[in-house]
């Protein structure tokens, strides 16, 4: 039986390595995963949570690892947002970096931080601190998907609770766009869409008037998501 061919490299590779950047909503405002690193470079400063690429795992499977191995959050679905490769990103040498993002109900996840992160925390968009590496332009990069996103699917299906009111889907809407918007054109442009199912259940223990809580109608939402459309405000 011949021999398999081996194979060299002759020229420097850089390495690749994962960054994941995950939003969260709590109801009123938009909010972002960080970690705080512990090992050097940056070390102390928030970043996103990643790291290397193992030989035998894909970019997903790596985002997916690094993400629970440092802030035990786990069964996200993640996409792909951009690839990173400014030739002097990383101080340990040349890395490329694929970034994802996820949009995850706060109420059903508990993070903690781990491996090589001091603390995990949430913060709001509108508040982060000053970012390692060149998190900063995948931060700008991820809010501005996010913001296209939302006007061809309907993301508060990931990002809300499974019962909610009109108001908090606003908010949502709100938060994400970073513009005020009309509430009786808003209400008649979602309830256009036929994506909610209104419940008998109403708010309790509130000063201003009950208001219903809807859900999602999860085949419709499907359906949509799919086929696609234009929300436009």
């Amino acid at each position: 039986m011949e021999k398999e061919k081996k194979y060299c490299y002759d020229y420097p590779r850089p390495a690749l390595s994962t960054d994941c950047v995950i939003f969260g909503f709590d109801g009123l405002a938009l909010k972002v995963l960080l970690i705080q690193r512990g090992i050097e470079p940056y070390k102390g400063m928030w970043a996103f949570p990643g790291g290397f690429v193992q030989m035998n795992e894909s970019t997903e499977e790596s985002a997916k690892r690094e993400l629970r191995e440092e802030t035990a959050l786990q069964d996200v679905f993640i996409e792909q947002l951009y690839t990173f490769s400014d030739v002097a990103r990383d101080p340990r040498g040349r890395v490329v970096s694929v970034a994802y993002f996820a949009l995850v109900n706060l109420k059903e996840h508990t993070i903690k931080a781990g491996d090589d992160a001091k603390k995990a925390e949430w913060f709001s968009v509108k508040n982060i601190p000053t970012l390692a590496f060149d998190h900063e332009k995948i931060f700008r990069m991820a809010m501005y998907r996010l913001k296209g996103k939302i006007r061809y699917q309907p993301v508060g299906f990931e990002l809300l609770p499974e019962k909610f009111t009109l108001s908090e889907l606003q908010y949502l809407y709100e938060a994400i766009l970073e513009i005020k918007l009309d509430k009786r054109n808003f209400r008649k442009k979602i309830k256009k869409m036929d994506l909610l199912i209104e419940l008998e259940e109403k708010q309790k223990n509130v000063q201003h008037k009950a208001a219903s809580y809807y859900k999602f109608d999860k085949q419709k939402y499907e359906a949509l998501t799919s086929k696609g459309f234009n929300f436009e405000i």
